[in-house]
């Protein structure tokens, strides 16, 4: 099972950037390791070469150094010496990395299913904010997820916050955990929210104030 895993992600038959997406902060990757360690995955060329990378990524090369030594300490990549042409070149392994997301993969069910069950909110997300969300914005919505706030609850918070013209997840944040301590757990209950607000707003209004004593006609 684990060898046609990993022959799946080699293959790219699996969608690599999503599973690290959900796993990459069980990897202990920074978001800095996430993106260089994405870019790597895309590079059909695996030859080691920082300044390139350094370029395209548009980091600084002791920044680039910097998290390949990360990500090798984590055992995640290793820089091989190979000889191509009678020439010792560095190419980077990223062996190490498919056998851990292969590990999460079959041995990890629970965030598994909870990726498939969940991805439809993402892609709403990204549908009513008009643009891909960050992995900073998957983070905040996965840790949503595991409160566990329901998919209906947090749709209705970022319908909430899009029709108060506000599209920060900071603000839906706001929204849940208010409409969490009230016991608010469903589109019925946000309703019945309403009403009863509403009901006090007719309440406390204030009566006309007559002054009948004094009243001449």
């Amino acid at each position: 099972m684990m060898d046609k895993v990993i022959h799946l992600l080699k293959e790219n038959n699996m969608s690599v950037p999503r599973i690290l997406m959900y796993n990459y902060k069980k990897l202990e990757l920074s978001e800095k390791e996430f993106i260089i360690l994405i870019y790597i995955i895309n590079e059909k060329n695996l030859n080691f070469n920082p300044k390139e990378i350094s370029q395209n990524l548009n980091l600084s090369l002791p920044e680039i150094l910097e998290v390949i030594d990360s990500l090798s300490t984590k055992d995640l990549i290793k820089i091989e010496l190979k000889k191509v042409n009678n020439v010792r070149e560095e190419f980077i392994n990223l062996d190490n990395l498919y056998n851990k997301l292969a590990y999460l993969v079959v041995n990890d069910e629970t965030i598994s299913n909870s990726a498939k069950q969940s991805s439809n909110v993402f892609d709403i997300f990204e549908k009513e904010l008009g643009r891909t969300l960050s992995p900073m914005e998957y983070e905040i919505i996965n840790g949503w997820i595991d409160v566990p706030f329901s998919e209906e609850i947090i749709i209705a918070a970022l319908k909430e916050a899009t029709y108060n013209g506000v599209s920060n997840l900071r603000y839906i944040d706001k929204i849940l955990y208010e409409w969490k301590k009230k016991g608010i757990h469903s589109k019925e209950d946000i309703e019945k929210d309403r009403r009863q607000f509403q009901s006090k707003k007719i309440e406390s209004k204030p009566l006309f104030d007559y002054d009948w004593l004094n009243d001449n006609e």
